[in-house]
C-alpha cells in the first residue's frame, strides 16, 4: 500500500514513541522535513492514482458540512500535507467546516486548519462512519482528502491507485459467478473507462462511486476471484489507432450490439447520431444474423428467442403493456422532462395536455433493431423522439422505463379504429453498446472463451496492451516504466517514431537491452515493431523504457510506444 499516495508516510515513523491516542506533532527541523519529502517523492505508485468524489450511503449528495472518519489502523492527519496528528486504529475523527475552517476532533485532540485536509492510514484502510456500501461498512484503501466548496461544504475525494480501484469495482459492476475470464473482460473495460481522458466530474475529482460514473464500493466489496481478474490484467487496455477506446459496456445487449452513433449523443454539441466510433459497432452475435433495421425484421427478431450470448440474463426479452389511458397518462408525466433534453420535437411543457393517442410509430432503427427516431401521435399532435434513454426514460411502464431501447410496439385498435392499448416486446437491459456483460459471461464460462476473445468481440478491431505513453525531452518525461500482467509469453512494443530517434533501451524485468532504431531509404522508419517475447514471463512484467537521445540537449523531440499482447496464433482473436 505504500506509495505517494501515504503523503510523507516517513514522517509518520517520528511518532511511534508517542502514544497511540493521539497527538500534535512535536517540532521537526525543516532538514529532516525535506529529507522525508525527498524519499516519499521517491516512492513511486504501482499504477496512476484516481480521484474519486465519495458520496453519501445513497449517492444523494457529495458535498458534506461533517463528517467522521477512523482508520483500521493507526491513522495519521495532515494540514494541506504537513502531519498534524497520529490517531490509534478505530478512533473517531470528527471534522466540521464552516466559514472556511475545518475543525479537527479527536480524543485529547482539536485543532481548526484551514485544509485542505488528508487522512491517511498507512497500515490499514480509511472508513466514514455511518457509511455504507452493499449493505456493509465502507472501507477504502488509498487516502481520504477533504477539500472545500464555495458553499460552507467539502468533497471527500478517495486518492487510490487505479489497480486498487478496480478492486472496489469489479464485483460491483459484474456478479462474480460470471466467471474469472468474464470478470478480466469487465476489468479491462473498467480500467479503460478511469484512464480515458475526459471532463472531469468536478474540480476537484475525476470520477463519482456511483452509476454516474462506475460502481465504486471500496475494499469491503472486494472478492478474491475479481481481485484475481484485475491481477491478471494488470496494465492492460484496449487500443484502437494508439488511443484508449471507450470501453461502453451494459448488462445486456439482447443478441445484437448498437453502434455508439445510433445510441450516444455527441458529448459536446449534442448532435444526434452521433460521429460513430468505428471499435462501437454494431454486431450481432451469431454470425449470418441480418441487419434488424426494419420493422419486420425487429418484430421477427425480439418476438423470439434465437440463440445468443446473452440468453441467460433475465432481461433478454421481456413485454410490457399499456391501455391507451394508461400511456397518455405516463407520457404527460414523462414528456416535460425528456422535453429538456433537446430530444423531444416540439417541446412539451409542464401543465401541456395530450390528445387522444393514434399511434406509437417506429421511424428509424439501428442494425440492431434499437429505436433512433420514433413518432408519438395524437389526434392533433405529432412529437418526435430520439436517442434510446430519452425513449426509455419517455415510455414508462408502471413508473419504470423500458430496460432498452430494442423495441417493438404493437398497437391495439377495436373495431371502430380506436387505440385501445400498446404492447411492447423487446430484449436486452442497458444502452447496448459495447461489452455486454451477460454475454461475456456466458462467453467465459460455457464457451470457455478468454477474456482477449470477449473483447474482440464486443470491441471491433482492437488491440490490447499498455496505455500508450510519450517519451518526450519537451514533457520532461525521458524515461516511463509500465508493468503489466501477460498469460503468454508473446508481446512485442509498437512504436511511433516521427522524430528519428535512433536508439531505445529497454529493460524487462531487470534486464537492459538495446534496440537499435530500423532505418530505410529515407531515414529511420516511423512505424516499428520490436518483438521482445523471448524477453518477458508469464505473469507479472516491469518494463522501463529510456531513450539516450532524449537524454541529451541537442534533442528535443521524441516518440510514441506502448506494449503490445500478440495472440499465440493469428487467427486467436478471429471468431
Amino acid at each position: 500500500m505504500g506509495c505517494k499516495i501515504k503523503i510523507y508516510l516517513l514522517l509518520t515513523a517520528l511518532l511511534m514513541a508517542l502514544p497511540v491516542c493521539c497527538q500534535i506533532v512535536p517540532y521537526i527541523p525543516e532538514t529532516t522535513l525535506a529529507i522525508a519529502r525527498e524519499a516519499i517523492a521517491s516512492q513511486k505508485p504501482t499504477s496512476q492514482v484516481v480521484r474519486v468524489g465519495i458520496g453519501t450511503t445513497n449517492f444523494g449528495t457529495y458535498q458534506y458540512n461533517n463528517i467522521t472518519i477512523f482508520g483500521t489502523g493507526d491513522t495519521q492527519i495532515y494540514d494541506n500535507k504537513m502531519l498534524i496528528a497520529n490517531v490509534g486504529a478505530n478512533q473517531p475523527v470528527k471534522i466540521t467546516y464552516k466559514d472556511g475552517i475545518f475543525t479537527i476532533s479527536a480524543p485529547q485532540y482539536e485543532e481548526k486548519v484551514t485544509g485542505p485536509v488528508q487522512i491517511t492510514s498507512d497500515f490499514g484502510l480509511l472508513g466514514v462512519t455511518g457509511l455504507k456500501r452493499a449493505g456493509k461498512q465502507a472501507l477504502y484503501h488509498g487516502a481520504f482528502e477533504l477539500i472545500k466548496n464555495n458553499n460552507n461544504t467539502f468533497n471527500l475525494v478517495n486518492m487510490v491507485e487505479v489497480e486498487e480501484y478496480l478492486k472496489g469495482v469489479v464485483p460491483n459492476e459484474m456478479p462474480v459467478h460470471f466467471g474469472l475470464e468474464a470478470l478480466k473482460a469487465q476489468s479491462v473495460a473498467a480500467r479503460n473507462y478511469v484512464l480515458s481522458p475526459r471532463t472531469k466530474a468536478s474540480p476537484n475529482y475525476d470520477v463519482v462511486d456511483s452509476v454516474a460514473s462506475q460502481v465504486y464500493f471500496g475494499a469491503n466489496t472486494e472478492k478474491p476471484l475479481s481481485n484475481q481478474a484485475v491481477a491478471e490484467t494488470e496494465g492492460i487496455v484496449a487500443i484502437y489507432n494508439w488511443d484508449l477506446i471507450l470501453a461502453q459496456y451494459s448488462s445486456t445487449a439482447g443478441g445484437y450490439t448498437e453502434s455508439y452513433s445510433h445510441a450516444f449523443s455527441d458529448p459536446v454539441t449534442k448532435a444526434f447520431p452521433s460521429a460513430e466510433k468505428p471499435y462501437l459497432k454494431a454486431k450481432p452475435d451469431i454470425i449470418g444474423q441480418e441487419p434488424l433495421n426494419s420493422e419486420e425484421k425487429a418484430s421477427a427478431y425480439y418476438k423470439s428467442k434465437p440463440t445468443a450470448y446473452d440468453i441467460r440474463s433475465p432481461y433478454f426479452r421481456w413485454e410490457r403493456e399499456w391501455t391507451a389511458n394508461e400511456l397518455k397518462t405516463a407520457l404527460e408525466t414523462t414528456l416535460p422532462a425528456q422535453s429538456t433534453t433537446g430530444f423531444v420535437k416540439p417541446t412539451f411543457k409542464k401543465g401541456d395536455k395530450l390528445d387522444d393517442l393514434v399511434e406509437i410509430k417506429v421511424l428509424k432503427r439501428g442494425d440492431s433493431g434499437k429505436i433512433v427516431e420514433m413518432e408519438i401521435i395524437t389526434r392533433s399532435q405529432t412529437y418526435k423522439v430520439f436517442k434510446e434513454l430519452v425513449i426509455r426514460r419517455l415510455m414508462t411502464n408502471n413508473g419504470k422505463a423500458l430496460p432498452s431501447a430494442n423495441v417493438v410496439f404493437d398497437n391495439i385498435y377495436d373495431e371502430e379504429g380506436i387505440l385501445t392499448g400498446v404492447h411492447a416486446y423487446g430484449g436486452g437491459f442497458g444502452h447496448g453498446v459495447g461489452l455486454s456483460q451477460y454475454g461475456a459471461g456466458f462467453m467465459g464460462s460455457e464457451l470457455n472463451k478468454s477474456y482477449d476473445k470477449i473483447l474482440q468481440h464486443y470491441y471491433t478491431g482492437i488491440t490490447l496492451g499498455t496505455k500508450p505513453i510519450i517519451l518526450s525531452t519537451n514533457s520532461a518525461q525521458i524515461s516511463a516504466e509500465q508493468s503489466f500482467y501477460t498469460t503468454h509469453k508473446k508481446a512485442k512494443v509498437i512504436i511511433d517514431n516521427k522524430f528519428g530517434v535512433s536508439k531505445l533501451i529497454v529493460d524487462i524485468n531487470g534486464h537492459e537491452q538495446l534496440f537499435e532504431m530500423p532505418k530505410d531509404l529515407f531515414g529511420y522508419k516511423r512505424n516499428v515493431e520490436i518483438d521482445i517475447s523471448k524477453y518477458i514471463k508469464i505473469g507479472r512484467n516491469t518494463i522501463i523504457f529510456r531513450s539516450p537521445d532524449l537524454e541529451t540537449s541537442a534533442f528535443n523531440k521524441g516518440l510514441r510506444l506502448y506494449v503490445e499482447l500478440v495472440p499465440e496464433r493469428d487467427n486467436d482473436w478471429i471468431e
